[in-house]
């Protein structure tokens, strides 16, 4: 058996809580500004910028943290450096669900 380890965003991880845990659910909830729809939608619109540098970690940071500016998106790429282009294309996709 195989153990797959994914990074999500807050909105996203709700789903995985069950009714017992209503309280943790009830508290992510106070972090999150997307729905989980939102969130998955979101997740989609920036996988299919087909951006090399972007990994599924980031995208989770971009979808909890919603950044509208290129000092923002520095703080999650700290590792990396985007190009204004492909920084614009995030700020883009940021706009549409803010």
């Amino acid at each position: 058996m195989t153990i797959q380890y994914t990074p999500l965003s807050a909105s996203e991880s709700k789903e995985y809580l069950g009714k017992e845990q209503e309280n943790l659910k009830s508290f992510v909830g106070k972090f999150t500004k997307l729905n989980l729809k939102q969130a998955k939608d979101f997740r989609k619109e920036l996988e299919e910028l087909n951006l090399i540098k972007i990994n599924a970690k980031h995208i989770s940071k971009i979808i909890d943290l919603l950044p509208t500016n290129q000092e923002e998106i520095n703080k999650i790429f700290t590792d990396i450096s985007l190009d204004e282009n492909e920084t614009k294309k995030i700020i883009d996709v940021v706009n549409k669900f803010e």
